[in-house]
């Protein structure tokens, strides 16, 4: 789940539940509450009698409140197992030609790759992470560009060099990289 969508989830889920739960107290502590407000005194309840009797004999009744409320707690679920799961690769299994592999830790295959970057012509600085599965790696990299850098001479090198060297020691036949390029804030010079 991407950090926007879930941000947006986060802060609706969140204000609704303010505005739920503080429109409730207010009722209920005997503050004035909207006309259109359902609770309007401490001693209102949720559901009157006959609102809890209505659909009792509907045959299609229980089976919808089941099925909801199923939903619900499966995307809950889901909501909480997206938050668990690790966005960042934490090892990488290199074939190591005995058969069994060997792990690598992902944390220093970024670190090498993003100071191979940084040594390429015109890239001031290079975040990388790697995401996707330990046999099959996908890479992350955001390359802040040199003011005098040439963007297209900076992607070559560190395809060139940097990817190509971090897929080779790795023993991968592939590393699919998604590259974002941002320039440095700097001043304007001044021309006399």
């Amino acid at each position: 789940m991407s950090m926007k969508a879930n941000r947006v989830l986060l802060g609706l889920a969140g204000l609704a539940l303010i505005v739920v739960g503080g429109a409730v107290l207010a009722a209920g502590a005997g503050l004035s509450v909207p006309s259109w407000w359902p609770f309007d005194g401490p001693d209102d309840v949720l559901l009157s009698e006959s609102g809890r009797k209505r659909w009792r004999d509907e045959t299609w009744w229980w089976p919808t409140v089941f099925a909801v409320l199923t939903a619900v707690v499966l995307l809950a679920l889901w909501w909480l197992l997206a938050q668990l799961r690790r966005s960042r690769l934490a090892e990488v299994l290199v074939d190591s030609g005995d058969g069994e592999g060997a792990l690598l830790r992902g944390r220093a295959l970024e670190a090498v790759l993003a100071s191979d970057a940084e040594a390429v012509e015109g890239v001031e600085r290079a975040r990388v992470r790697l995401t996707g599965r330990r046999t099959m790696p996908r890479a992350r990299i955001t390359l802040t560009l040199a003011p005098y850098a040439e963007p297209a001479a900076a992607l070559s090198g560190v395809t060139r060099e940097a990817l190509a060297r971090a897929r080779d020691s790795a023993g991968l036949e592939t590393l699919p990289a998604e590259i974002r390029l941002r320039e440095v804030k700097h001043r304007a010079q001044r021309v006399t």
